[in-house]
């Protein structure tokens, strides 16, 4: 019972560590693009893994389609280039 416990708590620490992490490299992106001029709301703006989740698409490639067959307008896509050219989308539903 003793080792579950301890385990646990190693495994909380680690969990602390990696949120922690998290939040310094959210920090440091913020201040990336703060720096080049870009704003970006991360309300407003999602990576294609997040627009999934957020809007129930099952599968990254059916929104990737998306982008290249103009369903979601360039307009609505960001390229962060300092961010190793992530994509980022307007959290808007584009099909029903």
């Amino acid at each position: 019972m003793i080792a579950d416990k301890e385990m646990f708590l190693i495994n909380g620490k680690a969990v602390e560590q990696d949120l922690e992490r998290i939040s310094q490299s959210i920090q440091e992106a913020k201040e990336l693009l703060a720096s080049t001029g870009t704003g970006v709301s991360l309300n407003d703006w999602l990576t294609i893994k997040k627009y999934c989740e957020r809007f129930g698409i099952k599968n990254t490639e059916t929104v990737i389609n998306w982008i290249r067959r103009g369903i979601i307008p360039p307009e609505n896509v960001q390229v962060i280039e300092e961010l190793n050219g992530i994509r980022l989308i307007k959290a808007v539903p584009y099909k029903d």
